[in-house]
């Protein structure tokens, strides 16, 4: 599920300040390449036993994921179920209370970020 009203889409930040800022909320810098890098918040539904992970997408703009002053901008922010072994799926309905959670970390994200 694309989570459109993050406030985050087209937001750039420098990548040693992303990083400082994302694991502040929670977030691991997860996947990356040298142009690209997600940030992944677990989220896990208590009652059922699901993982969701919450995915913020970024794309270096200037310079390399190797340097910490590349800048980075984020592309768009989206959740989903983890499935075993290794899968993510994106289709089923998120549970409100993750969803609640998922959009309170994003505002925090957002302030330490603007």
């Amino acid at each position: 599920m694309i989570i459109e009203n993050s406030g985050l889409n087209g937001v750039q930040s420098e990548l040693g300040h992303l990083d400082e800022a994302a694991e502040k909320v929670g977030f691991v810098r997860w996947q990356w390449e040298y142009y690209r890098a997600t940030y992944d918040l677990k989220l896990t539904d208590r009652t059922s036993g699901s993982d969701y992970f919450l995915r913020v997408n970024t794309r270096a703009v200037e310079g390399k994921l190797e340097n910490p002053h590349a800048v980075l901008n984020i592309e768009a922010v989206y959740i989903g179920r983890s499935t075993f072994p290794h899968g993510m799926e994106y289709e089923s309905p998120i549970p409100k209370h993750i969803l609640e959670t998922a959009t309170q970390r994003l505002g925090q994200l957002k302030q330490q970020l603007v």
